[in-house]
């Protein structure tokens, strides 16, 4: 006899099929999504009933018949509500309205610079309530889902260790809900990017990828065979952090010579700076009215699109150093692809070209044949997607089944 749990779960599984089939074959009928998923007229009729009463999908007429009645078609729609995703790097806040496709309707970025600490926190609360203000309505909205650097616990929403914001065992997640009343979510961006390309990005059909962010910190995550591993205290990935140079940079962690000291925005910017200050000749001066305070990563890659030898020459230095982690995470995980992005992986071809030559050169053969290196296909709106992806997958898709689509169901909500 089954307990009343277990048909629970069945039901709740059915209405996640029914749910990602209209959503990826819609407008359809029910007759076909019974079909094409071998389940009962009865189930699916009940699941879809839900999901029209909820608002999720909508009838929209009628379709061919195949002897009898029209049958009526069903069509997700993904602008019944919206989400607030969230991203908090080491210098900015972006947050955004979006639907349920994670098209962003509003976004807003902050500056972070001032704020450490606590102080992060409660600016985080204003920008939040600032920005629901312009809602029209917060009945609709699904909940306020958050990511960012650092070791995150997911399933408690709290942020165990950021160095750069100095924070440490801050409960986000609960200190939003009660704030705003609105679900919440926290968790990694890297991890939150990764799965966002898994499911809504170009990636689906991966089972083994390595995704490396390269902004103002440095940060990889990890999916091995469809699951994105975390680790036992939610720390795995923490690339930026495996140390290079027992002699080298103090790192804002604490630790002597990790990685981020030499691949991320602040040590190319602290480059360029020392650089132009002893003199040498760069277009990037003429960019930015010589006023170095100006130069950002869009200024230096500008630098790099018109070939500007010190843009070039730091990129070069860079990629080496970036090559050099990626043979470890290769020889580790040897992974299927993998994606870089962020601020300076955006649009860098460069960059994708130079990690490829070494890693080409100094990866085992083996492991390198049919690896791919691939910028991200999200773009800008990453971090905020990578968001809308962490809650979208919690709410609406549970992550282990083969579903009758054909693909492996662990990345995709």
């Amino acid at each position: 006899m089954r307990r009343t749990g277990d048909l629970k779960l069945i039901q709740e599984l059915n209405r996640s099929i029914i749910f990602d089939t209209i959503r990826h074959y819609g407008p359809i009928s029910r007759s076909e999504i019974a079909k094409r998923n071998k389940l009962s007229p009865t189930t699916v009729t009940s699941a879809v009933s839900e999901l029209i009463r909820d608002s999720f999908v909508c009838e929209v007429g009628t379709g061919e018949s195949n002897g009898g009645r029209k049958p009526i078609l069903v069509q997700f729609s993904p602008d019944s509500h919206f989400l607030i995703g969230i991203s908090i790097s080491g210098s900015k806040i972006t947050i955004a309205e979006m639907n349920l496709e994670a098209a962003v309707k509003r976004k807003e970025v902050h500056s972070i610079k001032p704020y450490q600490g606590e102080s992060v926190l409660a600016y985080l609360m204003d920008i939040i309530e600032q920005f629901l203000r312009g809602a029209a309505s917060l009945e609709t909205c699904m909940g306020i889902s958050i990511v960012t650097q650092g070791i995150v616990d997911s399933v408690h929403g709290v942020i165990r260790y950021n160095p750069k914001l100095r924070l440490q065992n801050a409960p986000v997640k609960e200190m939003v809900e009660q704030r705003f009343q609105l679900k919440t979510w926290l968790d990694n961006d890297t991890n939150a990017y990764l799965l966002a390309e898994k499911t809504l990005g170009d990636f689906s059909h991966y089972q083994n990828m390595l995704y490396v962010t390269i902004g103002d910190g440095l940060g990889a995550s990890i999916l091995m065979n469809g699951a994105i591993y975390r680790g036992f205290k939610g720390g795995a990935g923490e690339f930026g952090h495996t140390t290079i140079d027992r002699a080298g940079v103090r790192c804002d962690c604490g630790n002597v010579g990790c990685l981020e000291n030499y691949v991320s925005w602040p040590a190319i910017y602290s480059k360029l700076i020392s650089s132009l200050a002893k003199g040498k000749s760069s277009h990037i001066s003429e960019l930015v009215g010589q006023d170095v305070g100006r130069i950002t990563p869009v200024v230096f890659r500008q630098a790099l699109a018109e070939q500007d030898p010190l843009a070039v020459s730091i990129l070069e230095e860079t990629a080496s150093y970036l090559a050099s982690g990626l043979v470890n995470l290769i020889h580790l995980f040897n992974p299927e692809v993998i994606i870089l992005g962020g601020e300076i992986a955006f649009e860098n071809e460069l960059l994708i070209a130079k990690v490829k030559d070494y890693v080409g050169e100094y990866a085992h053969g083996i492991l390198t044949e049919e690896l791919e290196i691939r910028p991200n296909s999200l773009g800008e709106n990453v971090e905020v997607a990578g968001a809308a992806a962490v809650l979208l997958q919690d709410t609406f898709q549970f992550s282990l089944y083969e579903g009758s689509t054909g693909r492996g169901r662990s990345g995709s909500w």
